[in-house]
C-alpha cells in the first residue's frame, strides 16, 4: 500500500501544477479510484502464489551468486569498488591505441 501513497501523491501533485486551468477534480478521482483497484489486483497476485522479493532479499541472493563464482556478470554498472568486478582483463596495448609504442610526444606550449 505504501507505493501506491507514494504515487498518489506524486500524480496528484502533478495534476495540481501542470492542469491548473483545466478541472483537475476528475484527474484527482480517478488516482483515488486506483487505490482499490491496486489491492484487488494485489490480492488476485497473491491468491496465485505472487510474493515480491524486498531488497534485503534481492541483496541477499546476489552477494550468494557473486560468493559462488557461477560466472554470472553483474547487471550493476557499478561493483562497488570491490576488485572482483567479474571485467575481463584489458587487453594489451597497440600501436592503434594511445598507448601504445607509437604514442606522439606532447609538444610544449610556447
Amino acid at each position: 500500500m505504501r507505493e501506491w501513497v507514494v504515487y498518489a501523491g506524486i500524480m496528484t501533485a502533478v495534476f495540481l501544477v501542470f492542469f491548473q486551468d483545466a478541472g483537475v477534480l476528475g484527474a484527482i478521482a480517478g488516482v483515488l479510484v486506483s487505490g482499490p483497484l491496486y489491492l484487488v489486483f494485489g490480492f488476485v497476485l497473491a491468491k496465485f502464489g505472487y510474493q515480491r522479493k524486498t531488497m534485503k532479499q534481492l541483496r541477499a541472493e546476489k552477494a550468494e551468486r557473486s560468493a559462488a563464482g557461477d560466472g554470472a556478470p553483474a547487471r550493476s554498472g557499478r561493483s562497488g569498488g570491490s576488485g572482483g568486478s567479474g571485467r575481463p582483463a584489458r587487453p594489451a596495448p597497440t600501436r592503434r591505441t594511445s598507448q601504445g609504442p607509437n604514442r606522439p610526444a606532447k609538444r610544449k606550449k610556447r
